[in-house]
């Protein structure tokens, strides 16, 4: 347990990059998002004030973080005699605890942006698109679980990125763009978009936000193990 706790702490060697960069994005975007709501008065110009998606640029940096923590400390964690299974353990140790912890943070900072009427401008930021629910333990959940399977793809590309390098890389982007264009142009040759839009508007937050998330997060964790157990660092 000892070695799995320090190959999580591995991940923090360089805590500005492991944790600083992804808030300080998000921040940047909240700070523009903000302007932008300030000086365009948007909080009168709809009636629920409208929303923005930035919060997602956390998300997406986080995931990128994980890219580079498979890429970059698995060859160091094998250098001081970590196994595979170790450092996998350990990476997963890590992502579940940053999950909560920013799960919890998102929840709190979605507190004070209902307190305050959306900052004093009516900006939903932190939890857009009705992930904003009255419960706080709730709030956490809906919040971390979609960070999960972000930490989980991440440590899957760079598994994919270890394992069969850039050509592997570019695979799997255009091999994703493949599937998920041709789902769009399957549905859209069905006619099927407003079936599609009922069977998600039908589902509850918990099984959009929570459930289907936290389920990736178990795919992508056993496919990022499969692909870990025969990676050369």
């Amino acid at each position: 347990m000892n070695r799995v706790v320090a190959a999580a702490r591995l991940h923090l060697i360089h805590p500005m990059v492991a944790l600083g960069i992804a808030w300080l994005v998000v921040g940047i975007s909240f700070a523009i998002n903000w302007a932008i709501w300030f000086f365009a008065d948007l909080q009168h110009q709809a009636n629920d004030g409208g929303f923005t998606g930035g919060v997602v640029s956390l998300y997406i940096t986080v995931a990128i973080v994980y890219v580079q923590a498979v890429t970059q400390m698995l060859p160091f964690a094998m250098g001081l005699s970590l196994s595979r299974r170790t450092f996998y353990l350990g990476t997963a140790l890590m992502g579940v605890v940053q999950a909560v912890l920013y799960g919890v943070i998102l929840a709190v900072l979605v507190a004070i942006e209902g307190a305050t009427d959306g900052w004093g401008v009516g900006l939903h930021f932190w939890a857009p698109a009705g992930l904003d629910v009255d419960n706080f333990a709730l709030q956490v959940l809906v919040s971390g679980a979609p960070m999960l399977a972000f930490i989980a793809c991440g440590a899957g590309i760079g598994v994919v990125h270890k394992r069969w390098g850039t050509a592997g890389t570019w695979g799997l982007i255009l091999g994703s763009l493949v599937v998920i264009g041709g789902l769009v142009v399957l549905v859209t040759a069905l006619g099927a978009w407003t079936q599609v839009g009922g069977w998600f508007a039908d589902r509850s937050v918990v099984t959009l936000a929570v459930a289907l998330p936290a389920a990736l997060a178990v795919v992508f964790a056993g496919l990022t193990w499969t692909g870990l157990r025969r990676t050369v660092p």
